[in-house]
């Protein structure tokens, strides 16, 4: 498989996840009281990729 069959066979993939990165984050921050602390939730965010604004949004993310 070359590389730009690879490339567009990933994009989706790529573009979902920095998707609900971007809408998890914002709504961390516009959160006043998630469930834990900010900073670590914008580590689990932002390095635990796709499961990691999953987890965000079942878990840390409060109705406010």
């Amino acid at each position: 498989m070359d590389q730009p069959t690879l490339l567009l066979l990933l994009l989706p993939v790529i573009l979902i996840q920095l998707g609900l990165m971007i809408f998890t984050l914002v709504d961390l921050m516009r959160n006043p009281k998630p469930n834990g602390p900010k900073w670590m939730w914008g580590l689990v965010i932002v390095l635990v990729n796709i499961i990691g604004p999953i987890l965000y949004l079942v878990i840390g993310r409060r109705n406010y």
